[in-house]
């Protein structure tokens, strides 16, 4: 082989092996910003319950119980700041538990998030690509805008109003990151009461996107206060069945 014909194959090897670097580098690229498929619907898997405001997990250990009832299992997660602090807080704690439920082998995660941990859930799935990792979502009266007690709280008496009541204030600056609907595809139920003497107005729990659901618009008779939603049978059977494996809608009798 001349040496021309030698330096111009060497040449063209030289090319093909750039060409393949850049697109090794653009494939690693595009499969990193790639968070996967969505997780199998008629896979369910692990349950994460996240509390509300002041973080009480024992407001939550009757429904995992009844979830753990029909073989799912279950975790209540403990917020830090006892729910109190930064949301951005208890959203990192969320996504630490999801990456850990799913690196343990869970075929999928579900989350169900009461009060204010609706809130953190919607933060989780908008800052966290949640929407890539949960299988189902249930919100229980979530002031997903804002409560009118934490918008009090922060005008008047700020300094008895720590950082998550100022979060949740209508307005707030983190509420205002999620006034948005949900990504497509995602299913999500969320449940109120119009009881609901905590969250003002009670409605502040519909998310755009979502199945949304007031209880008395099927079970009209039901009085259910804010702090009965994680017991209340009614809910806990509606819940159960948004995590089941048939399609999540909206219900249209009373359990």
């Amino acid at each position: 082989m001349s040496p021309r014909r030698k330096y111009l194959l060497l040449g063209a090897a030289a090319v093909v092996l750039i060409l393949i670097i850049v697109l090794g580098i653009r494939l690693f690229a595009n499969r990193a910003d790639d968070h996967g498929p969505r997780p199998d619907q008629a896979l369910p898997g692990t349950v994460l319950l996240v509390p509300g405001y002041g973080g009480s997990r024992s407001a939550l250990t009757r429904l995992a119980e009844r979830l753990s009832a029909t073989g799912r299992t279950t975790q209540v997660l403990t917020l830090p700041g006892e729910g109190t602090g930064d949301l951005l807080a208890q959203v990192e704690t969320l996504n630490a538990a999801v990456r850990a439920v799913l690196r343990n082998g869970a075929p999928s995660v579900d989350v169900i998030g009461y009060s204010a941990g609706g809130v953190v859930t919607r933060l989780w799935v908008d800052r966290d690509h949640g929407a890539e990792s949960a299988r189902r979502i249930v919100t229980l009266g979530s002031p997903l805008h804002g409560a009118k007690i934490a918008g009090l709280g922060a005008a008047l008496a700020p300094d008895a109003c720590p950082q998550a009541c100022r979060e949740l204030a209508p307005g707030s600056d983190l509420l205002d990151s999620i006034d948005k609907p949900l990504p497509a595809g995602l299913p999500w139920l969320s449940i109120w009461t119009t009881d609901d003497e905590t969250v003002q107005p009670p409605d502040s729990a519909r998310q755009a996107g979502a199945v949304n659901l007031p209880l008395q618009s099927i079970c009209p008779s039901a009085q259910v206060s804010h702090s009965d939603l994680p017991t209340n049978p009614q809910i806990e059977a509606l819940v159960v069945r948004a995590l089941g494996t048939g399609p999540l809608t909206e219900p249209t009798t009373c359990p």
